[in-house]
């Protein structure tokens, strides 16, 4: 009897780990190697104690009392997100218990926006959305129809070298619609501001989330901790080595060699500057080039505990930005109500592209945020006491997802070797799908290149 063909995955990260999964149902022995503690990588459970090389977090008051799981970062899916659900459902995750899913809706806490997609066929859903959203301007909801209408006549294609704010400007979108709706879709999608995110990949995120089955628009909101929706379930199957990280990878004929252990295979699934360190005493340089090229955009979440329970008028809302008073969030979350905890008050406030929170002034940032949400409650809602906070700040959130960035694709000049991650030529901007479907890519290079 032959042995399995042995396959190294180098990250348990979301991408990682869809590689394990895929790997192992093909009858591979996979072994996963993992620096942190906790499956999930950029999108994981928080464990109590905070403070790794890429999040720093700080408490204000008590925070021992906190009952509700952590993540390093509050994170949504869509309805468009099919392979991470087919994944979950393969790995015996019921999607239906662990997201709620909301038909699309954006609504800000202050009332003055909101949008909302009626149960109709799609792309008739958001054009309908469109055109009766409150707070915008006749003018402005006819432009906004106008500007999908022409990237659909335009196969969503843009010029490469388009920022966001180019295709805004070109299709005569006004500073008002772009502040209560573009801009924040932009931010939530690329976690890059709309003068330097790229258009293109903007106009596949509205391709896929408004533009195919009504139900892709739908928003997945998670109701367990982000290691919980899957990755725990994956790690399970595969023998996960943590806190080991990785220090040396080799290339030959006959496999790959991590730190001198002998491997058929190995899928290098970390961050571009990561893979970077391991690759570039072998590989040309253009590839390391490119994974040097990467810069990277922080992304900040400010939880609150409330001293009493307490509910948004939605579990999920958008904030208006005030830069001039330090009121930089963009949406907030009603984490007690997503995850079923009706005798308890807990919010979270994220900040996309949070480079001016960067600057080491927690307690200032933390009592801003916090104004902000109070400043924008509607009429006859007031927020409870706040007993601690949590600020988590994700340096390297996300890639930087500006035009004209050249991102490798899962396979390599080695056979034996792939790569994996959401910063590989996806077609998405920095997103849990995009991670997915690399990490499925790259598994289907391994499966294919070995003999």
């Amino acid at each position: 009897m032959t042995r399995p063909l042995a396959v190294a995955i180098i990250g348990a990260g979301w991408a990682g780990l869809a590689a394990a999964t895929a790997l192992r149902e093909r009858g591979f022995a996979v072994t996963v190697f993992e620096a942190g503690r906790v499956p999930g990588g950029r999108a994981r459970r928080v464990e109590r104690n905070i403070g790794d090389a890429e999040a720093s977090a700080a408490a204000d008051g008590d925070s021992a009392g906190w009952e509700l799981p952590r993540d390093n970062g509050q994170h949504i899916l869509l309805g468009a997100y099919t392979q991470t659900l087919d994944l979950m459902r393969r790995l015996g995750r019921d999607d239906r218990q662990l997201l709620l899913r909301v038909p699309l809706r954006l609504e800000s806490l202050d009332g003055q926006f909101c949008l909302r997609a009626p149960r109709l066929p799609a792309p008739l859903h958001a054009a309908v959305a469109l055109l009766t959203a409150r707070g915008l301007r006749w003018h402005d909801r006819f432009e906004a129809v106008r500007l999908m209408t022409a990237l659909k006549r335009a196969a969503w294609r843009t010029d490469p070298d388009a920022t966001v704010a180019d295709l805004l400007c070109a299709h005569d979108q006004s500073l008002h619609l772009t502040e209560r709706l573009w801009s924040p879709l932009c931010l939530a999608a690329l976690n890059t501001p709309v003068g330097d995110a790229s258009a293109q990949l903007f106009a596949h995120v509205l391709r896929d989330s408004l533009t195919g089955v009504r139900a892709h628009s739908d928003l997945l909101l998670p109701r367990a901790d982000l290691s919980a929706l899957w990755p725990d379930a994956a790690a399970l199957g595969s023998d996960v080595r943590y806190g080991t990280a990785v220090r040396q990878v080799a290339v030959h004929d006959a496999g790959v060699d991590i730190d001198g252990a002998a491997f058929d295979a190995a899928i290098v699934a970390v961050p571009p500057h990561a893979a970077a360190r391991l690759l570039r005493p072998f590989a040309e340089p253009s590839l390391i080039s490119a994974l040097d090229a990467f810069t990277y955009l922080p992304i900040a979440t400010l939880t609150l505990r409330l001293a009493a329970a307490w509910r948004l008028p939605a579990p999920m809302m958008m904030l208006i930005e005030h830069h001039e008073q330090g009121h930089v969030g963009q949406w907030i979350f009603d984490r007690a109500h997503l995850l079923g905890r009706d005798d308890l008050g807990e919010l979270t406030i994220v900040v996309s592209a949070a480079q001016t929170m960067l600057d080491g002034e927690r307690d200032g940032h933390i009592a801003r945020l916090i104004a902000q949400v109070r400043a924008q409650l509607p009429a006859g809602l007031t927020l409870p006491p706040i007993t601690s906070t949590e600020l988590i700040i994700e340096k390297r959130a996300t890639f930087a997802a500006t035009p004209g960035l050249i991102r490798p694709a899962n396979a390599t000049p080695w056979k034996r070797l792939a790569l994996a991650g959401d910063w590989t030529d996806t077609g998405y901007p920095a997103v849990l799908e995009g991670a997915v479907a690399s990490g499925l890519a790259a598994a289907d290079v391994i499966s294919t290149n070995l003999p």
